[in-house]
C-alpha cells in the first residue's frame, strides 16, 4: 500500500508517518509538506523504517500540484489544515486524481461542506472519509458503539478537555478560533440550524481533570451524527481549555477572532505562549462521549471516556482510518464522501486502537475498559 500524507511534517501528521511506516502491508509513505526541512526531519526521527519513506513539497493553494503529489498513491490522508480552507479543495483534487482520500477536518464547515461532494466522488469511483481524528472521528465511532442495542437514539453529547499545555502549534490555534467564532453548526429538536459559538455552557465530570466548565463550539459531530442516527433529537459538542477560559469566550463572543486578519493577529500572541507552556511534553488532553436513547422500550444513557496527548488520538486515528481505506475493510461498498460512522465498524476500530494504545473507559476514573 502507497499512502500519501499530506501535512506529513506537521504535529498531528507527523505521528500518521510514524504508524505507517512500520505497518507490515504499506510499502511507500509520501510526506506531502510545504515544509521539507520538517518533513527530513521527521525522517531523520524514523530511522530505518519499515516502509520506504520520501519526501514530496506540495502547496496546497496550488490544486495543480496537490493532484500531481497525490497520483501513484492509494490513499492520501489529511493532516492538513486550517480545514474550513482546505478539506473540500482536497477531496476535489483527490476526485481528479482518483485516489482514496481520508482526514482529520474537524471544522463543522469543513465537514459540512465535504460530505456535500459526495455525489462527485461516487461518480468518479472515490471514496473519501472526513472527520477521522480524535474529534471528530474517534467520538463519532465511540457513540455507535454505546448506541448498540439503542432504539431509537435520542441525544449525543461530544465533551472535550484540552488545555492550553495540550500542544498541537499553530494549526490547532487557528483551528480553535475558528470554532469560537460566529455561528456554529448545531442539531436541536430534530433539526440540524445555527447558533452562535460560547452562549451555551455547562459543567461536567472530564477523565483525569475532574468536573470542569465547557462551552459550545463549533466541530463536525452535530453535522455528520444526525444523518447517521435519523431518529437523533439532539447532538451537541462542548470543549473546555482551562485557564482563563471564561475571558477566551467572553470575548469570543464579542466577536475578536473573527475572520483571518484578526486569527492572525491572535495567533502572534498565542502561539509563543502555547509553545512555552507545551514544552516537550504537551498535556493530556480528555475526551467523554454520552449517548442516551431507549433499549427494550426503556430510557437508557452509556458514557465511554479517555486521555490522551492530542498528537496520539489524532494520528493513530487517522492512520487506522488510511489502513481501513487502502484494506477496503469499510462498512460500505459504494464510493463517495463519508464521516467515519458511515463507513467504519466501531468494533474494528477501537480494537485498532486499542493495540495502539489508545483505550476507552466507561467511568472517568477509567477503571473499567470500555469492552
Amino acid at each position: 500500500m502507497r499512502v500519501i500524507v499530506l501535512g506529513g511534517a506537521g504535529d498531528m501528521g507527523s505521528r500518521t508517518v510514524e504508524d505507517l511506516a512500520e505497518t507490515h502491508d504499506v510499502s511507500l509513505v509520501t510526506i506531502a509538506d510545504y515544509n521539507t526541512g520538517g518533513a527530513e526531519r521527521v525522517i531523520q526521527r524514523l530511522g530505518n523504517a519499515a516502509a520506504k519513506v520520501e519526501v514530496k513539497r506540495v502547496d496546497a493553494t496550488d490544486k495543480a500540484s496537490v493532484i500531481d503529489a497525490l497520483r501513484g498513491h492509494d490513499v492520501a490522508a489529511g493532516a492538513l489544515g486550517p480545514f474550513y480552507k482546505f478539506e473540500a479543495p482536497l477531496i476535489e483534487a483527490a476526485i481528479e486524481a482518483r485516489v482514496n482520500y481520508v482526514s482529520i477536518a474537524d471544522d463543522w464547515s469543513a465537514v459540512r461542506d465535504a460530505l456535500a461532494l459526495h455525489d462527485r466522488a461516487q461518480h468518479a469511483g472515490v471514496t473519501a472519509i472526513t472527520g477521522m481524528g480524535a474529534s471528530p472521528g474517534m467520538t463519532n465511532l465511540l457513540a455507535c458503539r454505546l448506541a448498540r442495542g439503542m432504539d431509537p437514539v435520542t441525544r449525543i453529547d461530544v465533551s472535550v478537555y484540552q488545555p492550553w499545555s495540550a500542544g498541537g502549534g499553530e494549526a490547532v490555534l487557528r483551528h480553535l478560533l475558528y470554532i469560537v467564532s460566529g455561528e456554529v453548526a448545531a442539531f436541536r429538536g430534530g433539526k440540524a440550524g445555527m447558533i452562535q459559538a460560547c452562549t451555551e455552557t455547562h459543567r461536567v465530570e472530564m477523565p483525569v481533570f475532574g468536573e470542569r466548565r465547557l462551552w459550545n463550539l463549533g466541530h463536525g459531530e452535530p453535522v455528520s451524527l444526525p444523518r447517521h442516527f435519523n431518529q437523533l433529537e439532539h447532538c451537541n459538542f462542548w470543549m473546555g481549555l482551562g485557564a482563563c477560559a471564561g475571558l477566551f469566550m467572553s470575548l469570543a463572543r464579542r466577536g475578536w477572532f473573527a475572520g483571518d486578519g484578526a486569527a492572525d493577529r491572535m495567533l502572534r500572541l498565542l502561539a509563543p505562549l502555547e509553545r512555552f507552556l507545551s514544552g516537550d511534553s504537551p498535556a493530556l488532553s480528555t475526551i467523554r462521549v454520552d449517548v442516551w436513547g431507549k433499549r427494550e422500550g426503556k430510557e437508557c444513557h452509556a458514557m465511554a471516556c479517555g486521555a490522551g496527548t492530542m498528537r496520539d488520538g489524532t494520528g493513530l486515528a487517522l492512520a487506522a482510518g488510511a489502513l481501513a481505506l487502502g484494506r477496503r475493510q469499510l462498512t460500505v461498498t459504494a464510493p463517495g464522501v463519508y464521516a467515519p460512522e458511515s463507513c467504519i465498524d466501531p468494533e474494528t476500530f477501537m480494537n485498532t486502537m486499542r493495540n495502539k494504545g489508545v483505550v476507552g473507559y466507561t467511568d472517568t476514573k477509567m477503571s473499567t475498559a470500555l469492552m
